[in-house]
């Protein structure tokens, strides 16, 4: 491609070295800027990846620059407040923003309103969406082969020491700034049920721990209810030791994924069972599925083609993800058409 997308960066935590690496994967990727509001950690980020345009205000980045595409990879609290004052700025013809997309539904939707209102392209980052063996699993789900769908199974897990579960160590133990096993990992388990379905839970229900210390969802257990009597349940945790399955069960067979999200460069296989005791194995090959996500992203701009997680997509993904917390809250299962939006208990000091 004859164009260079000029790329800024918002937030340098880990995850926005995965962006950053993917940058420099992609010869037509110019990872021209990064912001961050400690210094430090933008002298290190640029050092690391050789940005010169380094800044610590939002504002004077967008002053500054004229992108193609910002990526907004700081803590959830404030992917909103980001994308919104990217998006009014018209500095950039893109944002793709981390998962999830933001809080609640309603700051979704004013996202979407916004992003939309001044022509920005605005996408979720889900990288497992973009990877070879999830839109081969979606094909042969749509194909029949596995009959009618009826159960979706997942996991997703990975154990932290209980002294180390508090909101000073680590964002994901932090309600404040967006921490939570169902923002951090569940978000996956929701995002891939309602991609295999391709429908809208209608009534969902969940049940969990939240840690003392943390004050977030550290352990839950959930169901989706789909049209057509399908049912996704999956469960979620900082306190087990690390799985990353799926199951996707039809009336005539099953795929099964080991190491369904987290796998940059490392191979991966799924096996397709069938009922009559016949069985194969798709296999492929690694991929860093941060340089899938970014180069689509940069194909849809090329060539006017919808993303392949529209922003609609996004805000029905948060209605879920609202719709569990006040299931957890109340402990009765919620219509999607009901739901309220932050139903987490208060913080309390300890």
């Amino acid at each position: 491609m004859s164009h260079t997308y000029r790329v800024g960066i918002v937030g340098t935590g880990g995850i926005a070295h995965a962006h950053g690496r993917a940058c420099r994967h992609l010869a037509d990727v110019d990872l021209r800027a990064v912001c961050d509001v400690n210094q430090e950690a933008v002298r290190r980020y640029g050092d690391q990846f050789n940005v010169e345009r380094r800044y610590t205000s939002l504002d004077a980045m967008l002053d500054a620059e004229d992108l193609d595409i910002v990526i907004v990879s700081t803590w959830g609290h404030s992917h909103a407040e980001v994308s919104n004052a990217v998006a009014r700025s018209h500095k950039a013809r893109a944002i793709l923003c981390e998962k999830p997309l933001c809080r609640n539904a309603a700051e979704a939707q004013e996202m979407i309103m916004i992003a939309r209102k001044h022509g920005v392209l605005l996408a979720e980052a889900f990288k497992f969406r973009h990877h070879p063996q999830h839109l081969r699993a979606k094909e042969i789900v749509d194909s029949g082969r596995l009959g009618d769908l009826q159960v979706i199974r997942s996991t997703f897990s990975g154990f932290t020491p209980p002294e180390y579960r508090k909101p000073e160590n680590n964002w994901r133990f932090n309600r404040g700034v967006g921490g939570g096993v169902i923002y951090d990992m569940g978000c996956y388990n929701i995002h891939h049920a309602r991609f295999i379905t391709g429908a809208e839970p209608v009534r969902v229900f969940a049940t969990g721990s939240i840690g003392s210390a943390s004050q977030v969802d550290e352990s839950v257990a959930a169901v989706l209810e789909f049209p057509g009597d399908i049912i996704a349940q999956f469960t979620l945790s900082f306190r087990a030791s690390g799985s990353q399955s799926a199951e996707v069960y039809g009336t005539r067979g099953c795929l099964r994924f080991d190491m369904a999200w987290n796998n940059e460069n490392h191979p991966v296989s799924f096996r397709l069972s069938y009922g009559d005791g016949s069985a194969e194995t798709h296999e492929l090959a690694p991929v860093d599925q941060f340089v899938l996500q970014l180069r689509h992203l940069c194909d849809c701009l090329e060539t006017g083609h919808p993303h392949r997680i529209p922003p609609e997509n996004s805000l029905n993904q948060m209605r879920v993800i609202d719709a569990l917390y006040e299931s957890m809250s109340t402990g009765r299962p919620v219509s999607l058409m009901t739901q309220g939006t932050d139903h987490r208990p208060p913080i309390t000091d300890h």
